[in-house]
C-alpha cells in the first residue's frame, strides 16, 4: 500500500482534535502522527505517546541533520516538527498518517507530498464563538486566550490554502463531511 497523508489544521478550539480523534476510530487505517516539540509535557502527556518531547538542543540537531518533513518555530523559542522516522514508522505498518498540525505545518505538509496528501482547514463558525468554546475550555488564562484568537484570525486567512475547508458549526455534520472526503481520498488511487 502506498501511504497517503490527511492533513487537518485549524484555529485553536476550532474542534479538529476531536474530529481527528473520531475518524481514528473509525477503521480508515489510519494512525497519528505524533509531532516534536521542545516543550515539557503538560499534565498526564507522555513521550512516543503524544509528543516527542526533546531539548532545545536535540531538536535543533534534528533541523541541523534534515531529520524534519517540516518543522516550525510556532512561538518564540517554541519549535513543533514531523519526523521522517515518524512516518516511515507508519508507513511501514501500511497505515496512513493522519496530521493534527498548526497551519503553516500543514500547507507546509502538503506542499512537500503534494497528491499524496490531502488537507483540511477546520474553521470556526466565528471569532467570537471561538472566543466562547476557549473561555469554556476553562484551560487558559484570558491573556492567552487573547493571544489565541489573534493568532487565529490569522490562521483563518489561510483557509483558502487548503484542499478542504470545513465549517465546525455543528460537531455532527462537521464529522460526517471530514468522514466523506477521507473516505473519497483513501479510496481514490494513488497519484504520484
Amino acid at each position: 500500500m502506498d501511504g497517503k497523508l490527511v492533513i487537518f489544521s485549524a484555529p485553536s478550539g476550532a474542534g479538529k482534535t476531536t474530529i481527528v480523534r473520531h475518524l481514528l476510530d473509525k477503521g480508515y487505517r489510519l494512525e497519528f502522527s505524533i509531532s516534536a516539540c521542545n516543550r515539557v509535557p503538560r499534565g498526564k502527556e507522555e513521550h512516543g505517546k503524544d509528543y516527542y518531547f526533546l531539548t532545545t538542543e536535540e531538536f535543533q540537531r534534528k533541523i541541523h541533520n534534515q531529520e524534519f518533513v517540516e518543522w516550525e518555530e510556532v512561538y518564540e523559542g517554541r519549535f513543533y516538527g514531523t519526523l521522517r522516522s515518524e512516518l516511515e514508522r507508519i508507513w511501514q505498518k501500511g497505515f496512513h498518517v493522519l496530521f493534527d498540525v498548526d497551519v503553516v505545518g500543514g500547507i507546509n505538509l502538503k506542499k512537500h507530498f503534494g497528491n499524496r496528501a490531502m488537507s483540511i482547514f477546520v474553521m470556526p463558525p466565528s471569532v467570537e464563538a471561538l472566543r466562547e468554546r476557549l473561555h469554556q475550555r476553562a484551560t487558559d488564562e484570558p491573556t492567552e486566550i487573547e493571544r489565541r484568537l489573534s493568532k487565529a484570525k490569522k490562521e483563518m486567512s489561510f483557509a483558502n490554502q487548503f484542499d478542504h475547508v470545513i465549517v465546525n458549526d455543528d460537531l455532527s455534520k462537521a464529522i460526517q463531511e471530514a468522514e466523506e472526503l477521507l473516505s473519497g481520498f483513501i479510496n481514490a488511487p494513488a497519484i504520484t
